[in-house]
C-alpha cells in the first residue's frame, strides 16, 4: 500500500472519531434511556447517534468499503477494505458515569486489522495506530514498557464473568501469577498498554469490534497481539485476546492459558 493511501484512511479515521465524540459528549452524565439489547447489552441514544455519524462519512468518502458496526450490523463485509466500529466500548461505564469507556475504530484489509483508533472523546484523549507506523497518543509517539516476567505484570480485564468453564480456570492461572489484577477498564486497558502503564490485557467472548483497534495500536508501540493459541487477530477470531507489552510475558502468558 502506498504511504498516500495510508494516510488517506487516516485522515478518515481521525474524522470518525471527530464526529463520533461530538455525537457521545451531549449525552454524557445525562439521564438516558438505557435499552437491553437481544443479548442483554445496553445500547443508548448516544451509542446509535455515534456509529450512524461515522458509517455515513465512510459511505460518502468510500462507498466501496465494507462496515460493521455494533449497532447497525454489516455492509459489503467481503469488500477487500472493511471499517469495524465500535461507537462506544464500556457503554456501562458510559451509562454509569464513568469516563473508562471510548470510540473503536478499525479498518482491516482482507481480514487483518491495518489502522487502529481508541477515542476517549470526555478526556480528550486519542490513540492511533498503523501498520508500519508507531503509534502516538495525542500525536506522540509512545512504547509499551518491558516486563521480563509474569511476577512482575499487571493484567486487566473488563471483568472476571468474561470467562466461563476452561476460560475461567485458564484465566485463573495466569491471574495468580502476575502481581496485579485489574478490572473495569475496558478499551481504556488497551491504550494504557500501549503507553506503557499496563502489561497485560487478557479477554475472551469478544465480538471483533471489541478488539481489531487494538492490534495495530500495540504493535505499533512494540507490543504483541493474538488470540490464546498466539494466532494474529482478524476478522475470523474466536474473541479470546491475550495482548502485552513485552514479547517475554506474552510467551509466558500463552503457556499457561493453553495448559
Amino acid at each position: 500500500m502506498r504511504p498516500s493511501e495510508l494516510d488517506r484512511f487516516l485522515a478518515l479515521a481521525s474524522e470518525l472519531a471527530d464526529a463520533a465524540g461530538a455525537a457521545i459528549r451531549p449525552y454524557f452524565r445525562q439521564r438516558l434511556v438505557v435499552d437491553d439489547k437481544a443479548d442483554l447489552t445496553p445500547v443508548t441514544a448516544a451509542d446509535r447517534a455515534a456509529e450512524l455519524a461515522m458509517r455515513g462519512l465512510i459511505e460518502r468518502r468510500f462507498p466501496e468499503h465494507g462496515i460493521i458496526g455494533e449497532e447497525f450490523g454489516r455492509v459489503r463485509e467481503d469488500a477487500e477494505f472493511v471499517w469495524v466500529l465500535d461507537p462506544i466500548d464500556g457503554t456501562k461505564s458510559f451509562i454509569s458515569g464513568v469516563p473508562l469507556f471510548g470510540t473503536l475504530i478499525a479498518l482491516t484489509r482482507a481480514g487483518r486489522p491495518l489502522l487502529g483508533i481508541i477515542d476517549q472523546p470526555v478526556s480528550g484523549e486519542r490513540w492511533v495506530g498503523a501498520t508500519g507506523r508507531p503509534t502516538t497518543l495525542n500525536g506522540t509517539p509512545i512504547r509499551c514498557r518491558p516486563c521480563p516476567s509474569l511476577p512482575a505484570a499487571t493484567l486487566f480485564a473488563t471483568t472476571p464473568d468474561m470467562f466461563a468453564g476452561a476460560d475461567a480456570a485458564a484465566f485463573a492461572r495466569l491471574a495468580a501469577a502476575v502481581k496485579l489484577v485489574r478490572y473495569g477498564a475496558d478499551c481504556y486497558a488497551y491504550g494504557l498498554l500501549a503507553a506503557g502503564f499496563v502489561d497485560l490485557v487478557v479477554e475472551a467472548g469478544l465480538k471483533i469490534y471489541d478488539f481489531c483497534a487494538m492490534a495495530p495500536i500495540v504493535e505499533g508501540a512494540g507490543g504483541i497481539a493474538s488470540d490464546w493459541r498466539g494466532r494474529a487477530l482478524d476478522l475470523g477470531s474466536d474473541g479470546r485476546v491475550a495482548i502485552a507489552g513485552d514479547h517475554r510475558t506474552h510467551a509466558a502468558a500463552l503457556a499457561l492459558l493453553g495448559r
